[in-house]
């Protein structure tokens, strides 16, 4: 099985319904988020996935959600608590949408809201 991971980041602002203590407030993180795509077979050059397209497909997710209060976007403003988690889980959805296909799968993604806390969704395939 072969791997690859790009990172990226975004700043953004959330407030955690629910939740009792600060982070209930809201408040910001500048998060990084890792992207993992797997895949059993390289293509015809070489490659499990051109880092280019990874990259591009990932920013412009990153774009959706940088600079905003993430409680005032779509899935977050309703459906969504924007915990750690639901963003790791939304942003795979996303990326994945645009990148799996027979060959490869995105199927992590860790998303960092310190230095030392982070949340990871992953899927099995």
């Amino acid at each position: 099985m072969y791997e690859v991971m790009i990172e990226e980041e975004f700043s953004a602002a959330h407030a955690l319904r629910g939740y009792r203590g600060k982070c209930e407030n809201l408040h910001g993180h500048n998060w990084k988020v890792e992207i993992y795509v797997r895949g059993e077979r390289l293509d015809e050059i070489g490659m499990l996935v051109d880092f280019t397209r990874l990259k591009s497909v990932t920013r412009e997710v990153m774009r959706y959600l940088d600079h905003k209060n993430l409680n005032e976007l779509n899935p977050f403003d309703t459906e969504l608590n924007p915990s750690s988690e639901h963003i790791a889980g939304f942003i795979l959805n996303r990326v994945a949408s645009e990148i799996n296909d027979d060959r490869i799968c995105v199927y992590k993604v860790r998303v960092w809201e310190t230095p030392s806390t982070a949340a990871s969704f992953e899927i099995r395939r």
